[in-house]
């Protein structure tokens, strides 16, 4: 029994399931190892799938034109979408565009829920979340050299950002800016403002090299000059000096996704190996699951997935119950922690299958390169693990 489950999410996941075994397992061999716009074209006509068969949105209010799950439901759903590296974008819950939904319900204007989020929520542009600087360090956002300065009725941007996920092909960047540098208090002095890419002034310099991969579109993470970059003052989300708060306020539901989607491919690994494990012979009878260090990765790996998922759903429970806020510390928890889990899954899996594990034979690779980054970004697991310290020594008078 599932405690976390419910009559509608039960009837939901095979039909999710079912796109993914028909539509999107079959292209992983073909395209993983290629860049994202190769298989764009192949991805769209799943997108209208499921468009057709009702499952859009589901991380959205019914109100907003999605399916109503609450967060503990839709993490279920990005576990299992988490299975396939297309299945989120398939679905129009990939990150950053999820994330930027959410924030612009919660804090845009009508003009800008008119102008950028309707269209976001139909699936017919992208976006991107522009916020880390290679000049400061990225735990930080309080710390930033990116500013917005009034003129007349514009805000007139200068400034360096990059790891902005997915900016090659996005319509339109939300942007973190100094719009108060002289704040007293060093958490009022960012806001966020929305940039269209085609703004004279946005500069994408290129896309980073990661892992020794040149992304493209969709797993992109550019670096962006904005250089007297003019936008109209309306086009900022929320109040003046609340980009700190808006971060906060969009990065709590967005580790759940995160950590989610990492169960997921914990899964997928965890299947690849076992299935290795069962099959490869070592001569004779004998398979490489008959060793006991193998299946002791099998059994910690499954161990550590469960413990995880465990975590990560309680941790969603609260925030449906009583907010972000409240549950500060379990999100920092779950960060560290699953992202470590992610990686030894997927350590494990690359070694049983040995030398075919580092080739672009299997998805294991892609993964291995793709998700290194899960212990640095939304916050590196030290600093995580220093804030969950400090609060749990609280209670023993340090």
């Amino acid at each position: 029994m599932n405690i976390f489950s419910s009559e509608k999410l039960a009837a939901f996941l095979p039909k999710v399931q079912q796109i993914l075994e028909e539509n999107l397992y079959p292209l992983e061999a073909k395209y993983v190892h290629l860049p994202f716009s190769a298989v764009e074209p192949e991805l769209q006509k799943i997108r209208t799938l499921v468009k057709e068969r009702g499952l859009w949105n589901s991380h959205l209010s019914e109100s907003h034109g999605g399916l109503g799950f609450n967060l503990v439901e839709f993490g279920q759903i990005s576990e299992l979408l988490g299975r396939s590296p297309y299945g989120h974008y398939c679905f129009n819950c990939n990150a950053p565009d999820i994330g930027n939904q959410e924030l612009l319900l919660g804090n845009a204007s009508s003009y800008l829920k008119e102008i950028f989020l309707e269209p976001l929520i139909r699936g017919n542009i992208r976006s991107c979340f522009s916020m880390t600087e290679p000049d400061f360090a990225g735990s930080n956002p309080v710390h930033m050299g990116t500013t917005a300065v009034k003129d007349g009725d514009h805000y007139v941007i200068n400034g360096t950002k990059w790891f902005t996920t997915a900016a090659d092909g996005a319509s339109f960047a939300i942007v973190m800016a100094n719009t108060n540098p002289e704040a007293e208090n060093k958490y009022q002095k960012a806001s966020m403002i929305i940039v269209p890419t085609d703004t004279e002034g946005f500069h994408l310099k290129r896309n980073i090299s990661i892992m020794g991969e040149e992304n493209d579109t969709y797993f992109s993470h550019a670096e962006i000059e904005y250089k007297d970059c003019r936008v109209p003052i309306k086009n900022l989300i929320g109040n003046e000096g609340e980009g700190f708060l808006l971060a906060q306020q969009r990065l709590g539901p967005g580790r759940i996704h995160h950590c989610m989607r990492w169960i997921g491919i914990c899964e997928k690994a965890f299947d690849l190996m076992c299935e290795r494990a069962a099959s490869r012979s070592l001569g004779g009878d004998t398979k490489l699951g008959h060793k006991q260090t193998i299946q002791n990765w099998i059994a910690e790996s499954r161990a550590e997935i469960n413990a995880s998922r465990y975590m990560v759903l309680h941790t969603a429970h609260k925030i449906d119950e009583v907010g972000a806020k409240a549950a500060r510390l379990e999100i920092s928890t779950i960060k560290f922690y699953v992202a470590n889990v992610l990686m030894k899954v997927l350590d494990r899996a690359i070694q049983v299958h040995g030398a075919l594990g580092i080739t672009d034979d299997t998805v294991l690779s892609f993964y291995y390169r793709h998700e290194r980054g899960a212990r640095i970004y939304d916050g590196p697991d030290e600093v995580h693990k220093s804030t969950l310290a400090r609060q749990i020594l609280k209670n023993y008078g340090l």
